[in-house]
């Protein structure tokens, strides 16, 4: 009987790990609703506030815009327009909101598991194998006259795809950030959504309408993200090289032209809208130039080092007002641009904090506001907290949870800490075993580096670099993949 049942379980592998990622997050949901119920009396919105006023305001009165009834392009809509449909729906339900991004989770953990089984699975083929030539498909496991146990049967991927699944359905750190009010869930879904396209994408060897229709949709599915966070057009530049090792450069810009054209036609009415409203053109949002210059600043290190976010750092006294957005981030942005060509020396420092920052395995930032506290720096770039007063823009009651005095914070933080260290350091040995695999993987290594990239342009934390922490854990998972064959192996 025991045997039937884990014979069942184990064939439904998929199955079982999204019925743990949902009962997971709705047993959080459950215990902690007044972490969570923003909507209900007294509630506090942990996440984005503004995601919030977007979203009412857009049914309140059909206008896209943070103050009602006046259009803007601060913040891109896509998430925005996601909450008001929920908001529509369901009404302004905290529950309802946390119920669609375990949905969107959920959908996350296939995709995750199907581009294992595709990128483990099936035979990396060289240019010359597409083009009809004859090139021996012998691994380097067998060039060099041994077989790797995890390569032994043909559910490897399926397997690896299971055992990443399941590292992110129990990720404490997802869990929190997923049933809070923000994009993230929504955001991992479409990263990957777009690498699973790009999957399809290659795997088509001959031009056809399959082949058209692919690249399309995943056009479409890049333009899609930019709307949400414009980050994932490094990435397609990334795959270029991945494409090309297995198509020829030829076939990889076939592909990848349709991808970008249609991923401007998807952005393109916003950004005529960002222009008609502020008579220039709007790269997605306005928070650009804000960004850039908090994570290019002659404090940025500094408050890094602190333990802070740099997003409490004031905008220069003769920044344009809040009212005038195009100008105020075009001058931000040439700020940030105007320190790093004023001070090349600083910049290998600068850059190595925020790699540090990006791949902490604790929290970041390690340190939180709280009410009626405010950040400043003197001219020497040391951090002060000054206390009493109005609080810094955008501090809440909510920033308590994230404060180290409070158990919720000292237990979070801990668990996280162990929970990814374990895997981080499984993810650098399963990427070590499977070194030669590089072919194959080498679309797992774009995510990783171009999302760091882009936050080293910005700035990092926790928060940014989670999206991407379920494709890391497919090399966590191949090397316990790889362990757990090589004692079965010894047992025989």
């Amino acid at each position: 009987m025991v045997s039937k049942m884990w014979n069942r379980l184990n064939h439904h592998k998929l199955a079982v790990v999204i019925a743990i990622a949902v009962l997971a997050r709705l047993a959080v949901l459950l215990l902690l609703p007044d972490v969570f119920a923003y909507s209900e009396p007294g509630g506090e919105i942990h996440g984005s506030v503004a995601y919030d006023d977007y979203a009412q305001n857009l049914l309140a009165t059909g206008v896209y815009g943070r103050s009602a009834g006046l259009p803007d392009a601060s913040l891109p809509p896509l998430y925005s327009l996601v909450l008001a449909a929920i908001y529509g729906v369901f009404g302004r339900s905290y529950l309802a909101v946390a119920l669609w991004h375990i949905v969107f989770d959920a959908l996350s953990i296939a995709l995750l598991a199907d581009i294992c089984r595709r990128l483990l699975d099936n035979p990396p083929r060289s240019p010359r194998q597409v083009r009809g030539r004859q090139d021996p498909p012998r691994s380097p496991r067998q060039v060099r006259g041994r077989q790797d146990p995890t390569l032994a049967d043909g559910g490897h991927g399926e397997v690896v795809g299971a055992l990443a699944g399941l590292f992110f359905a129990l990720y404490p750190y997802l869990i929190f950030q997923n049933l809070a009010l923000n994009d993230t869930a929504l955001w991992i879904l479409l990263l990957h959504t777009f690498v699973w396209l790009l999957i399809l994408l290659r795997e088509r060897a001959q031009w056809g309408k399959r082949t058209v229709s692919l690249a399309l949709a995943a056009g479409v599915a890049l333009g899609i993200s930019a709307l949400a966070r414009a980050l994932l057009p490094s990435l397609a530049l990334l795959a270029l090289p991945w494409f090309a090792l297995r198509l020829g450069w030829r076939g990889a810009l076939l592909r990848m032209l349709p991808v970008m054209i249609a991923s401007l036609l998807v952005v393109l009415p916003w950004l005529l809208r960002g222009a008609a409203i502020y008579g220039g053109f709007v790269p997605i949002a306005l928070n650009s130039g804000e960004n850039i210059y908090q994570g290019n600043h002659p404090h940025t290190t500094a408050i890094l080092r602190a333990g802070y976010d740099v997003q409490w750092l004031g905008a220069p006294l003769d920044a344009p007002p809040r009212d005038q957005g195009l100008a105020r981030n075009a001058f931000l942005s040439q700020a940030g641009w105007n320190y790093l060509r004023d001070n090349p020396a600083q910049i290998p420092q600068l850059l190595l904090t925020k790699l540090l920052v990006h791949w902490n395995p604790q929290v970041t930032p390690l340190n939180n506001l709280r009410q009626g506290e405010r950040l400043t720096t003197d001219e020497n770039g040391r951090v002060y907290i000054v206390t009493g007063g109005e609080s810094h823009v955008g501090v809440t009651r909510a920033n308590a949870a994230y404060q180290e005095s409070s158990l919720f914070a000292v237990l979070g933080r801990g668990i996280h800490l162990l929970y990814f260290s374990a895997l981080w350091l499984l993810a650098i040995v399963g990427a070590w075993l499977r070194r030669r695999d590089w072919r194959s993987l080498s679309l797992l290594y774009a995510v990783q580096l171009s999302q760091t990239l882009m936050y080293l342009l910005f700035h990092p934390s926790t928060r940014y670099r989670s999206p991407t922490d379920p494709l890391l854990f497919v090399f966590s998972a191949l090397a316990i993949a790889h362990f757990a064959a090589r004692w079965r192996e010894n047992r025989r």
